[in-house]
């Protein structure tokens, strides 16, 4: 029964992707690229949900519950307010341009070579931190959930690269020969289904705990895990509250405002309009989230009593342990169509950014929009194949398979968004500031990651030289040794920021920057976007008051 579930509903959303997207002329850019310009408000917020909602998301940050609890839910509450401001006020400024890309934007606004590095840097974070880490986790929830290495008589290594491969390979069809409006049509369907999955993991969940009753589940979980019930994380948690107001609004309006992955959705909307309501659409939605990948690794800490052997496990095993058989198929197929999206999505940026913005700079000048098309989907199959070679591997990271994720980023997020906001809100600094940035930024970041555990050692060397034991003590200290990668992100921000404005100042722009405006489409913006998204903004607010 699982399986014909799982066989019917994958191809259910593979056919209803092929018919919606026949008449698609895939060989052109904006055909290829962006869906012909053709996506309305609704299938724009489920590919928007679908590419950020997926197994590293909901595996990661359920582990991220599991031992640290409800506070890990600021990824998502406050990424509804990077969302508003991006649909209020970033997507007016890109759209406007008619732009492709994001690096598009970068050349109008400073000069071709600083694009080429502002995609090279897109690529590296597509190739090397967020492809491989989906294909990972979702090989470690198939692999978990249903027990694969017994099934298969394999070793648990083996079975994570043959669902990578597997995943990898099903994904390369679906995005390299699909482009953007296949992805986002099988999104959209994908993203109901994985909001009606996700949801009834908490709800068996409780019913569990509740000895069948979802109210007194509730209860006793309150009752008996206060503690993870409180959103003021100290400095030994993975979200210290200080970071709220530093890296972390950084971190998301880098995600949601200037990463190509995400905003190539948006850009294919047949209007301002519909991609402003899109975008605030998917902001509510987010802002319900936590329901799906906050509460259940709180509930899996209750039902295990807290012992698994890693805390990414903690929601692959309340699938396991929860869900009744017959609705394993269809959960299964849910998130495989969240990990493909995940993945597709990328893959199609990625086959964007190089087909776009590297293709004819670097290697052929004269050539045209199809050979352009075609040489993009050459890369994004060489760069899937990259990632599903070092997916594997990531079993290896230290920390947790979220923290992961972000720590690496930020080497990116900062310097790229320090770089798009300079270049909205100045018309003088030249584009000498933003490669300075693009470069130095990364390296700057990537020396505080490499410093930090030093400077932790000698901190605990001190301590013990001073005869402290007490492994609390131990843990403030070692977290105080050195500010959290969410604090040295808004340090570093600031400081690449100092760096554009004081060489703007130096060695101002001769010539002054002037925004082009489109006739692409129509940039007419949503009358009610402010208002709804200072409804938004209020409720994430009010979660905030109410833990």
């Amino acid at each position: 029964m699982g399986l014909i579930s799982f066989l019917g509903f994958t191809l259910l959303v593979a056919g209803y992707a092929w018919w919606k997207t026949r008449g698609t002329d895939e060989k052109s850019a904006d055909g290829y690229y962006l869906g012909g310009r053709s996506l309305g408000a609704l299938t724009i917020a489920g590919s928007l949900l679908l590419t950020n909602l997926s197994a590293e998301q909901i595996v990661g940050l359920n582990g991220q519950a599991f031992s640290e609890g409800i506070l890990v839910m600021a990824w998502e509450t406050l990424a509804a307010i990077a969302m508003v401001i991006t649909a209020v006020y970033f997507l007016p400024k890109y759209m406007h341009k008619g732009i492709t890309t994001i690096p598009e934007f970068i050349e109008e606004r400073f000069d071709e070579n600083t694009k080429a590095i502002l995609s090279i840097l897109f690529l590296i974070a597509f190739g090397i931190v967020l492809l491989p880490t989906i294909l990972y986790s979702g090989s470690l929830a198939f692999s978990t959930m249903f027990d694969l290495p017994s099934l298969l008589d394999m070793s648990e290594g083996s079975v994570i690269w043959l669902c990578v491969w597997s995943i990898g390979i099903i994904g390369i069809i679906y995005a390299i020969f699909g482009g953007l409006k296949a992805v986002a049509v099988s999104d959209l369907i994908n993203a109901i289904g994985l909001l009606i999955g996700g949801l009834l993991i908490p709800y068996f969940g409780l019913k569990l705990i509740g000895d069948g009753s979802v109210g007194d589940g509730l209860s006793i979980l309150w009752t008996e895990n206060q503690d993870k019930f409180d959103v003021t994380g100290d400095v030994t948690s993975s979200i210290p509250v200080g970071t709220i107001f530093t890296g972390m609004m950084i971190a998301q309006m880098y995600y949601w405002g200037t990463n190509q992955s995400i905003l190539q959705r948006v850009f294919g909307a047949k209007s301002l309009k519909e991609g402003q309501k899109g975008v605030m659409l998917a902001a509510f939605v987010k802002f319900l989230i936590p329901v799906i990948v906050v509460l259940p690794g709180i509930i899996a800490w209750n039902v295990f009593d807290g012992n698994l052997e890693s805390a990414d496990k903690a929601y692959p095993q309340l699938v396991k342990e929860v869900l009744p058989p017959a609705l394993v198929g269809f959960f299964a197929a849910v998130l495989f169509g969240a990990v493909l999206s995940s993945f597709n999505s990328l893959l199609n940026s990625s086959a964007t950014l190089f087909g776009f913005d590297l293709y004819k700079k670097f290697f052929n000048s004269e050539a045209s929009e199809h050979r352009a098309v075609k040489a993009g989907k050459y890369f994004g199959l060489g760069l899937a194949l990259v990632s599903m070679t070092i997916a594997p591997f990531i079993a290896n990271a230290p920390a947790g398979l979220f923290d992961y994720i972000q720590q690496a980023l930020g080497s990116l997020s900062v310097p790229i968004l320090a770089v798009v906001l300079v270049g909205i809100l100045t018309k003088k600094v030249p584009a000498l500031g933003a490669k300075i940035v693009l470069i130095a930024g990364v390296i700057m970041y990537v020396c505080t990651i490499f410093m930090r555990p030093s400077f932790q050692e000698a901190a605990l060397a001190k301590a013990a030289s001073n005869g402290i034991t007490d492994a609390a003590e131990l843990a403030i200290i070692k977290a105080e040794a050195f500010p959290h990668f969410l604090h040295v992100m808004g340090i570093l921000f600031t400081v690449n920021i100092v760096i554009m404005l004081i060489v703007g100042a130096m060695k101002p722009k001769t010539d002054v920057y002037v925004p082009t405006q489109t006739q692409a489409i129509d940039t007419t913006p949503w009358k009610y976007a402010y208002v709804v998204g200072i409804l938004i903004a209020l409720l994430v607010l009010s979660t905030y008051l109410i833990f």
